[in-house]
């Protein structure tokens, strides 16, 4: 299935839930929606932070298409969910934000470990969390950001456990892929980045870990939503975690 048929089927309702393993070969993006007064701040933040921010695309204010991601994408109705955040606070999810859009919003797309975990899996590495049928978990870290305007907060990452050898399959795979996060950024010791418990994810869902198994962490997207709580504006949006934007462009544009 294409990336515009995967949109027109979220559009029509058809998919409410996460678009892990949809569209095969397509990017998929992380989204953020501020208004056009913060946009240059946020787009510093991206440019600031850009391992777990990798900015793929930004929209005109307004605008709910991205042609440089796909013909057709309409930010107000592709997304199987969005996250509503209210001065800082996520206040809602809903499947659409039609009601919501206003002329002064822009839409930036950020990019997804989805690309090197299809690239992972293609080479054999398993994923724990896909066999599992689970999102991917996330953890805020003690690692703070570099700020821009109002946008702070802690550094996301995402986990992945792994044997030794996986690992380093994982972490050179992984690496070929800048924009979507690149390679790890911590193994092992999870205290290490203030986490004290895998078992508790601060988003998306714990998973097995096996004796002897490595985890490795990953810079996360879920870091704009940080930051945008951080914020505080009246109104921000954002993609619900694990339901993101699937683009036209073939994993192979991500490479380094």
């Amino acid at each position: 299935m294409t990336g515009g048929q995967t949109r027109a089927d979220i559009r029509a309702g058809r998919v409410t839930g996460t678009t892990a393993g949809l569209a095969p070969g397509c990017i998929q993006a992380n989204i953020a929606i501020v208004p056009a007064a913060v946009a240059d701040d946020f787009a510093l933040f991206c440019a600031r932070n850009p391992r777990p921010c990798p900015l793929l695309a930004r929209g005109a204010a307004g605008d709910p298409a991205l042609p440089a991601l796909g013909a057709g994408i309409d930010m107000r109705t592709d997304l199987p969910r969005y996250r509503v955040y209210r001065d800082g606070v996520a206040a809602e999810e809903v499947t659409d934000i039609a009601a919501l859009w206003r002329d002064d919003l822009v839409t930036f797309a950020i990019g997804c470990s989805f690309t090197f975990e299809h690239a992972l899996l293609s080479e054999g590495v398993p994923l724990r969390h896909v066999a599992q049928g689970r999102n991917v978990a996330m953890y805020r870290t003690r690692c703070p950001t570099e700020p821009a305007g109002p946008f702070d907060g802690p550094l996301v990452v995402s986990m992945r456990p792994f044997s030794p050898s996986d690992a380093e399959r994982a972490a050179r795979i992984s690496a070929r892929f800048p924009r979507m996060h690149g390679s790890p950024i911590h193994l092992g010791d999870p205290a290490a980045l203030g986490i004290a418990d895998l078992g508790r994810p601060d988003y998306g869902d714990a998973v097995e870990i096996h004796p002897g198994e490595v985890p490795l962490f990953w810079a996360c997207g879920v870091t704009s939503q940080a930051a945008l709580e951080a914020a505080r504006l009246p109104l921000v949006i954002a993609h619900a975690p694990g339901c993101m934007l699937v683009t036209d462009l073939p994993h192979e544009a991500a490479l380094a």
